[in-house]
């Protein structure tokens, strides 16, 4: 209140009531006018008119300044200053938000950022203890506001809402009010989004990391190709019972488990060659159950249970077997002391999307395959790296890393999807989710499994040989003059070009698929317009649709995967020449 309006609270009429009072003294002097004319006529009765209303006025003005001085003084209330922004209208708001200090202390914070916090108060906290930046701190960005810095700039932050990370984008801007700053921060939600990101780099990376081992696999398969095909040649010039053949031997089988690894690599990568038909998986896994059960060995119990009318599935047999051993040797190594495996398969219809694990499964029909074991389980915080290459829970010299990812990757090629479930102490679940086959026209039986055998490889014919590696071409040109074949070597598609322009016939190509310049289908391509009933053979480190490129299949060609030995050489180029 004003300095000048209390002082006037104690003089006389300081609180009389002015608007009567005026009112009053008008009347006084309409009055006193009146009487002026009666003073024209008679002086002493104006004069005694006059004092007479003057008293009257005196006692008037004296009664109402008692009366006043009587009732209660009631002064006008004081204003208080601002210092925050008006509660009702700050909690109503539907976007979170936080008012801090310059110390980063809490002053204000409304229902939804409370909710979005996981907090049902946090006035009083400071700021930067409760969501924490992800890249500059919460402190430093606040002192970057206040100097007027960044304003208006969201950038993300993360905090813990019921155990779980919560990701928040946060918008810093300072404001000034009563004198004081203060920073305002709109927060929001951005778990999905970051979600979403965490996915396209995880994807990224597991498509990045796919490329390379692809690359290495290629690579690599070329060398184990010449290793494998010179100990052949080795082997078939040396008596079994010579001391050096033992030392081949084990030179050929230990190139067998390399190849087998690298087999691993390319259906990580999906780059290994499928052959997928329908059948019914009860039927393979009756096959695969001898096999399962010397692999558990003694200690593990296998239980397998077939659901009712299952329906086929288009799937490589071959691959879906690794699957499942795969599968079931990690069981096993999760139960060093004993324990069930159990392998269950049913029917399940998906009559809505489900979305589990970053992946979306469409509404249809599904062969559901379940192993399930009762080992130490997967904790939490790695359960969502097990698919990952080289990732391993097992001791250092234990695990190649490459056992579940050989499975996502069969899995995802074949256009299913595999999900784990997993409580550390309680064993783990692996569920696979395998489209049904609409055209089931061509459901056969589980093949029997043969082992190959060296039969009678000899031929005859021409053979030009096409291959840029020359310890693979060396074996190649050796292992096919050894089975009684002409060969003429070419190391790219133009050399091999210019022999056909020598005029030279040939009842067979062999070429790799990826070269430098002209790679394999595109010479015999150019090849075949002077000799349309050619026949070839390709051969190559990647899978067998890898160098599809859209232009119409090649007739009377056949396709090798490295690395080969010469025995699957030799009968490859036999029974294409005999087809």
């Amino acid at each position: 209140m004003p300095a000048e309006l209390k002082d006037n609270l104690h003089l006389p009429f300081g609180t009389a009531n002015w608007t009567t009072v005026r009112a009053a003294l008008g009347l006084l002097a309409v009055a006193q006018l009146l009487l002026l004319s009666i003073y024209l006529e008679y002086a002493p009765a104006y004069f005694i008119t006059s004092l007479a209303l003057g008293s009257a006025a005196f006692y008037f003005l004296i009664t109402l300044t008692q009366t006043r001085k009587s009732m209660p003084i009631t002064l006008p209330p004081e204003v208080e200053k601002v210092d925050h922004i008006g509660s009702d209208l700050f909690d109503d708001l539907p976007v979170p938000m936080i008012d801090t200090g310059e110390n980063g202390e809490i002053l204000q914070a409304n229902v939804a950022a409370c909710t979005l916090i996981g907090r049902d108060d946090l006035v009083g906290e400071t700021l930067d203890g409760i969501v924490e930046g992800l890249g500059r701190s919460i402190r430093d960005r606040m002192k970057d506001t206040m100097k007027g810095f960044g304003l208006g700039r969201p950038e993300m932050a993360r905090c813990r809402r019921d155990g779980i990370d919560v990701y928040i984008q946060v918008t810093m801007s300072k404001m000034k009010r009563g004198g004081k700053t203060t920073v305002l921060a709109v927060l929001s939600d951005a778990t999905e989004l970051k979600t979403l990101e965490a996915q396209f780099v995880q994807s990224q990376k597991m498509q990045a990391v796919g490329q390379l081992a692809g690359g290495i696999a290629h690579d690599f398969n070329n060398i184990l190709t010449a290793i494998m095909g010179h100990a052949d040649l080795l082997l078939h010039r040396t008596d079994i019972l010579s001391p050096d053949y033992e030392d081949l031997n084990q030179i050929k089988q230990n190139s067998n488990r390399a190849a087998a690894l690298i087999g691993q690599l390319l259906a990580f990568s999906r780059k290994q060659t499928l052959r997928p038909k329908s059948l019914h998986l009860d039927d393979t896994l009756c096959e695969l159950s001898h096999l399962l059960n010397r692999l558990l060995g003694e200690k593990v119990a296998l239980h397998t249970e077939h659901g009712a009318n299952l329906k086929p599935v288009r799937v490589d047999e071959r691959q879906f077997e690794q699957v499942i051993m795969n599968l079931v040797v990690n069981a096993r190594d999760a139960m060093p002391d004993g324990g069930t495996v159990v392998i269950r398969t049913r029917n399940e219809t998906l009559h809505k999307e489900l979305r589990r694990d970053r992946a979306v499964v469409h509404p249809g029909d599904y062969v559901v395959v379940e192993v399930r074991d009762t080992g130490v389980g997967i904790p939490a915080d790695k359960i969502s790296k097990i698919f990952e290459p080289f990732f391993t829970t097992k001791k250092v010299g234990e695990g190649t890393g490459l056992g579940l990812a050989t499975v996502y990757g069969i899995i995802k090629q074949t256009g299913g999807f595999v999900f784990v479930d997993s409580t550390e102490g309680s064993g783990s679940q692996f569920l696979i989710y395998l489209p049904v086959n609409d055209e089931p026209i061509d459901v056969v039986k589980p093949e029997p499994r043969v082992e190959v055998v060296e039969s009678n490889q000899t031929g005859r014919g021409r053979v030009l040989l096409v291959e840029d590696e020359a310890p693979v071409r060396a074996f190649a040109a050796r292992a096919l003059a050894l089975r009684g074949y002409t060969v003429t070597q070419a190391s790219s598609g133009e050399e091999a070009l210019d022999v056909l322009k020598g005029g030279d016939e040939f009842d067979i190509f062999v070429s790799d698929v990826v070269m430098p310049g002209k790679n394999g289908p595109t010479w015999v391509r150019e090849a075949l317009a002077t000799r349309p009933g050619a026949k070839v053979v390709f051969v190559s480190g990647y899978a067998e649709d890898a160098f599809q490129d859209g232009d119409p299949e090649i007739p009377n060609a056949a396709f090798l995967a490295k690395p080969f030995s010469l025995v699957e050489l030799t009968q490859k180029v036999k029974e294409q020449i005999e087809a």
